[in-house]
């Protein structure tokens, strides 16, 4: 796959990048965020952002396993805490809006794990990693490649 265009403008990356740090500081949970970036990546077919995140949450101490089975963590059992799943769970329904909004029971599952606080920083986290997987693959941007 052939980029369309290497080109960002640097107050982009530079917003987008701020926006990110900001919202996984105050999740205070680096391998929730990157399960959570790596699944909306998933759905978003974004293989330059699954591969950066796959990278960053094995340093956090995350399991080649775990990655495996992401794809699949409502039938992976007791594998992903109850926590993990609601922001998972979070993460899809932000992601997809089939229902053209997040349903009451799935905000509500997540606010049981997550304070006020931390659901906001959960769903900055999911919106910038929407938004960067829509810049990478609409420019066609491949695992490894130049993202600017």
């Amino acid at each position: 796959m052939t980029p369309r265009t290497t080109h960002l403008d640097p107050g982009v990356v530079s917003a987008m990048s701020a926006l990110g740090a900001a919202a996984k500081k105050g999740l205070d949970d680096p391998v929730l965020a990157e399960l959570v970036m790596m699944r909306a990546s998933q759905i978003n077919a974004c293989a330059f952002c699954l591969d950066m995140h796959a990278d960053v949450a094995l340093e956090h101490g995350e399991t080649p396993k775990r990655i495996a089975l992401l794809n699949a963590w409502e039938e992976a059992g007791d594998l992903f805490s109850a926590r993990e799943r609601a922001a998972l769970a979070l993460t899809e329904a932000v992601t997809v809006l089939t229902e053209g909004f997040v349903p009451d029971e799935v905000y509500a599952k997540a606010a049981e794990h997550f304070t006020e606080a931390g659901l906001a920083h959960l769903l900055g986290v999911i919106t910038v990693i929407n938004s960067w997987n829509r810049l990478m693959v609409s420019r066609r941007i491949a695992p490894g490649g130049p993202a600017w």
